[in-house]
């Protein structure tokens, strides 16, 4: 009598995928872009370094699974966030704005320095431009419920821009600060509409 031997375990490509997508984001946000090779995938995701290079052949394909990977979570997180402030005036909207921002730039720091860099990959790789540019759409799409076309594109590159002030600076701004910035693009100004 022979003893049953364990079923074979089936691997599941796309679950491998998402493994090795999620540990290319932790070497990054610990490491940087520059930082970022097959083996530290492989090390951190515990799997061996051919399973990294059959599923991404290039650093850049890491980085691009990387960024679309962050592109999609910031795209749910701002249907959310959305749903859960469906009507905002404009000092409800300055102050759900600096909430969201400081929560990314002080609470998720990592996540903060993930997204900066990935972005900022798209600089030197013309082919992560369309994903960074979803990014960059995302947040526009989204103040347009709250605001015109004009204002939204103001207040998206504000948020950017702190976000990226913060990795660069080290020190997160201030609420005040945030909210005194985002509540002068936000606060219509009659003597700037073509009626004024």
């Amino acid at each position: 009598m022979t003893a049953d031997k364990p079923a074979r375990r089936r691997r599941d490509p796309a679950a491998r995928v998402e493994e090795i997508a999620a540990a290319t984001e932790r070497v990054i946000a610990e490491k940087g872009v520059e930082g970022l090779t097959h083996r530290a995938v492989a090390a951190v995701a515990g799997m061996p370094l051919g399973a990294t290079t059959y599923h991404f052949a290039s650093k850049d394909d890491l980085i691009e699974a990387a960024l679309r990977r962050a592109v999609d979570r910031f795209a749910l997180y701002l249907e959310q966030w959305r749903a859960a402030n469906p009507r905002l005036d404009t000092e409800e909207l300055v102050a759900a704005l600096a909430d969201s921002l400081l929560h990314a730039i002080v609470d998720d720091r990592n996540y903060n320095v993930l997204e900066s860099e990935l972005y900022l990959a798209a600089l030197r790789r013309p082919a992560l431009r369309p994903i960074a540019d979803r990014y960059t759409r995302l947040s526009y799409d989204t103040l347009l419920h709250y605001t015109d076309p004009d204002t939204a594109a103001a207040a998206a590159a504000a948020m950017t821009g702190f976000s990226i002030q913060t990795v660069a600076r080290g020190e997160p701004p201030t609420r005040r600060e945030i909210e005194t910035i985002l509540r002068r693009i936000l606060t219509p100004n009659p003597a700037l509409s073509p009626s004024g």
